[in-house]
């Protein structure tokens, strides 16, 4: 048996995960809502069961190694949250718990390639463009290389859009009714870049002006949910310096930075930022927030033709931000736009950052349940606001035989406004 940790010995994150683990009494509420509950029925891969195992490695009783199985199969999608009647933070425990316990753990050398890829390459535009470049040509040998790697040379896009960059500071058209500070991403500024240029035709449209730190970094959200603290603490750093403070938001595009910067209290938590990182939090808001909240200056042409488009939820905007209505509401102004919703919109698409190259299967098999549920609506066009999630349906639909396109909310939104649509 292994020696009880006391709770001081685990960092400045203790507190905050036991806290989340005495929370948990064990209801069973949030099994139906766990994604790879759903996918394996069993209960070491649901978050009450996880919450066990994390209680017992953090009580000396079981090994990481023995509980890392089940550890590693969770998406941090936090669905369990609000299914939750107790309040589980479990977004306090989860990512503080791989965080702590990576140091120690015990990893094969592929996967320890792996994550050096991952990490070195994925949070670093131009390393990413070259790297997806090198990548697709080797994809033919993806059948014959360590799991993980093939799926990640599977995963890249035949072609990449081209480079695209954006002005500093983007004047507000018109009056100007507010002024924010755009986070343009990493992998996203690669693989989908018009979601950016998309984002500042919106926003300066509605009186937004809109600024573009060119010192910025990932936001951090990718190390911090795969446990490389390290990596998390140092992005954020970089980003708390190079954020002006005289905005009134701090705008994301993808749900997967905006729930990582909302994180950074954490990230930071017992260095000399921790206050910094309050205050910046506190200005963390999803682009379709922003527009929510400030009303629609400027009318849309009018359209004669139906366009039904399906709405999926993003995980970490609607579980990790509580951001539901704001980008319906933003759709619904479109004029002749039927808004779809997806069966067991609850269930994660297995995106999930760098869940495909980690768990390849389960992330396939989640992939291939959302189209099947979102093709039953019979849409013309998904919408959704996370690029991991347009990149998990985009292939999966295509793997269907479906030409159905999936768009970032503020694309559509674009495109409505140019009349485009």
């Amino acid at each position: 048996m292994q020696h009880k940790i006391p709770i001081s010995k685990l960092g400045p994150l203790g507190d905050e995960m036991a806290s989340a683990v005495s929370t948990c009494v064990h209801c069973g509420f949030c099994l139906a809502a766990c994604p790879t509950y759903d996918q394996l029925g069993q209960e070491p891969d649901s978050p009450r069961g996880r919450i066990v195992l994390m209680k017992d490695v953090l009580e000396g009783n079981l090994s990481v190694d023995e509980a890392s199985l089940h550890i590693d199969r969770c998406l941090g999608c936090l669905a369990c949250e609000p299914a939750c009647p107790s309040g589980v933070p479990y977004r306090d425990l989860i990512s503080p718990y791989r965080a702590t316990m990576e140091p120690v753990r015990k990893r094969s050398l592929i996967d320890r390639i792996t994550r050096m890829m991952t990490s070195s390459t994925l949070p670093y535009p131009r390393r990413f463009r070259i790297a997806a470049k090198m990548g697709r040509l080797a994809r033919p040998l993806a059948p014959f290389l360590p799991r993980s790697i093939g799926a990640m040379l599977n995963l890249l896009p035949d072609r990449l859009p081209p480079r695209q960059t954006w002005a500093a500071t983007n004047p507000a058209i018109g009056k100007r009714r507010a002024r924010v500070a755009l986070l343009s991403g990493c992998a996203q500024s690669v693989l989908a870049p018009d979601i950016n240029s998309a984002t500042i035709d919106v926003l300066t449209r509605s009186g937004i002006e809109v600024v573009v730190p060119t010192s910025q970094t990932c936001c951090g959200a990718l190390s911090w949910h795969v446990g490389n603290w390290k990596q998390a603490k140092r992005f954020a750093i970089a980003n708390l310096n190079a954020f002006p403070d005289d905005v009134d938001a701090i705008v994301t595009n993808a749900a997967g930075c905006g729930s990582g910067m909302h994180e950074y209290g954490l990230i930071l938590k017992g260095t000399q930022y921790e206050a910094a990182a309050a205050a910046f939090v506190s200005k963390v808001k999803d682009v379709s927030v922003v527009l929510a909240e400030l009303g629609d200056p400027t009318a849309m042409p009018p359209r004669s033709e139906l366009l039904r488009v399906a709405y999926h939820d993003a995980c970490h905007l609607a579980n990790a931000q509580s951001v539901r209505m704001q980008p319906r509401e933003l759709l619904s102004r479109i004029p002749a736009v039927e808004l779809l919703e997806i069966p067991e919109s609850h269930l994660c698409c297995g995106s999930a950052g760098t869940y495909n190259v980690d768990q390849p299967e389960i992330a396939k098999s989640l992939g291939e349940d959302k189209v099947r549920h979102l093709l039953s609506t019979e849409p013309d066009l998904v919408a959704t606001g996370n690029i991991g999630c347009m990149t998990q349906l985009q292939s999966h639909l295509a793997a269907a035989g479906s030409s159905v396109q999936v768009r970032h909310t503020v694309q559509i939104l674009r495109d409505a406004y140019a009349g485009k649509l």
